[in-house]
């Protein structure tokens, strides 16, 4: 695909598609992240001499229905601080047409009170395309999405390439998937194996060991034959988990073993943590957290990977009497030498939480977009990006 990098941006009119989908509340942004990984290509236009156009989604707003609640305002404001240039936000570009002077941004008004966003109408997509010189591809989070500002407008560009952040989420991704140093550990946690199966069930044709948390982990456990008592689980999906430890084991891979559990009773802040051989659980006991000997096989686990894929935590690391397998996970990651590649919001918690941001290789800014892609899904703005180059 072509890179941003590649083009001379000098008085030329650049619109950034970025994804600057940030918390927000009563006006306060709670978390920055989204935007301070967006600003190495924003400063890179501005510096070369570019006419800066940027565009965001916030939340999820109906179609048509302007709320002040996903309003871009507050993130407006905070890159007219950060820049220190009057920011404009620009709220009906589609009907009045609008200046920008070379070195300048205004930001588009959240892209999806357009009507026409989501269903990648064509005619929103050609206005979008008109706007600009060159179409710059830098929210790797919405990648998997077709929508008229990620897609349809790189389509009708006459220009369009990947921007700094994209590019850089790509090459990670790709170092883990497509060219990994074995062994290669992945770690995956959540609630329900059915909404991360795709991704299981291939990571379990490339990983050495396979590593599993949360409600993920006990339906595998009982797949194995283990008592999980009342712990998440999905029944449904147990022969499926069944098919991937075959699976691993064919190829000489495996699942760690689990030894000892953490119990509780009730999912409660105050809930007393109870240590368990696995082999004890009770029927009325609920598995929130793996114990300390599981937890020494895993870290050394860890420890000997030469790559390692990060998405989701061990146990119910929110309450502290559960957060001890996560916080060892992330200790043990953070120590390691190996790549180290991390994604999803409760990953990133526990990353903020644990405070070893500073020591995961890299973090990626994606959600949907970072598991469909370990999934093997081609992501639709990469298919475009790619598209464009050849033609």
């Amino acid at each position: 695909m072509n890179y941003l990098e590649d083009f001379n941006l000098k008085d030329k009119k650049v619109l950034i598609r970025s994804d600057l989908n940030v918390p927000i509340k009563s006006g306060i942004i709670s978390s920055k992240k989204r935007i301070q990984a967006s600003l190495p290509t924003i400063l890179f236009a501005i510096n070369s001499g570019a006419k800066v156009i940027v565009t965001s989604h916030l939340g999820r707003p109906m179609e048509g229905h302007f709320t002040e609640e996903e309003s871009l305002k507050p993130i407006v404001k905070y890159l007219s601080d950060y820049l220190n240039q009057d920011v404009r936000l620009i709220t009906d570009w589609i009907e009045s047409p609008f200046q920008v002077d070379s070195g300048q941004v205004v930001v588009l008004e959240n892209c999806r009170f357009n009507n026409g966003e989501q269903e990648n109408d064509a005619e929103l997509a050609k206005k979008y395309a008109e706007l600009a010189d060159i179409f710059v591809m830098d929210a790797f989070g919405t990648a998997h999405r077709k929508h008229a500002s990620t897609y349809g407008v790189a389509e009708y560009s006459d220009c369009a390439c990947s921007g700094i952040l994209f590019s850089s989420e790509l090459k990670a991704l790709n170092k883990v998937m497509k060219d990994p140093n074995h062994p290669m550990v992945a770690i995956v946690g959540g609630s329900k194996v059915s909404t991360k199966l795709s991704v299981l069930d291939a990571l379990s044709d490339k990983v050495d060991q396979l590593i599993l948390g949360g409600g993920i982990a006990n339906t595998f456990l009982k797949a194995q034959g283990f008592e999980i008592g009342k712990s998440l689980c999905e029944d449904d999906f147990l022969t499926s988990a069944e098919k991937i430890i075959k699976k691993l084991e064919k190829r000489g891979a495996s699942l760690p073993i689990i030894s000892d559990v953490i119990c509780g009773k009730l999912l409660t802040e105050d809930e007393p943590a109870i240590i368990k051989d696995i082999s004890e659980v009770d029927s009325d006991d609920m598995i929130f957290d793996l114990g300390k000997n599981s937890m020494d096989g895993i870290t050394k686990i860890v420890q000997s990977a030469k790559t390692i894929l990060w998405n989701g935590p061990i146990g119910v690391f929110e309450f502290k009497q559960f957060s001890n397998g996560t916080e060892l996970l992330a200790d043990a990651i953070a120590k390691s030498n190996a790549f180290s590649l991390a994604g999803g919001g409760d990953t990133i918690a526990a990353i903020e939480k644990f405070k070893v941001e500073n020591n995961i290789s890299y973090i990626s800014t994606a959600g949907g977009a970072f598991l469909e892609f370990v999934e093997g899904k081609k992501l639709p703005a990469i298919e475009i990006l790619e598209k464009k180059c050849q033609s």
